[in-house]
């Protein structure tokens, strides 16, 4: 009997999970509420087996010029417009409490 030899499914670059904080590159409204093109900061919200949803603080805008409803935008996991955000992490709050000497 001939033998079978099973390999497993290919690994992606990386396994997005809800709460990641990522990067798209699309549509947007800029400060100025200009739309322009390019690299815009938001959270990942779902993730299926092929798609990541991506939720944004701004109007981001399909390719056909539509703007997404919910600043919800659905990308390919393997996508290259989509890139984990490695910038600066978040500031910590400070305490509006002081402490008494």
């Amino acid at each position: 009997m001939a033998e079978l030899h099973f390999t497993s499914a290919p690994q992606d670059k990386y396994e997005y999970k809800v709460g990641d904080r990522v990067k798209v590159y699309c549509d947007h409204d800029d400060d100025e509420n200009n739309r322009v093109r390019g690299w815009v900061v938001g959270v990942v919200v779902q993730v299926d087996p092929k798609m990541v949803a991506v939720q944004f603080q701004r109007n981001v805008y399909l390719t056909d010029g539509w703007m997404v409803p919910d600043r919800v935008l659905w990308c390919p996991k393997d996508s290259p417009n989509m890139a984990l955000y490695t910038g600066n992490p978040r500031k910590k709050r400070r305490s509006s409490l002081t402490e008494i000497p």
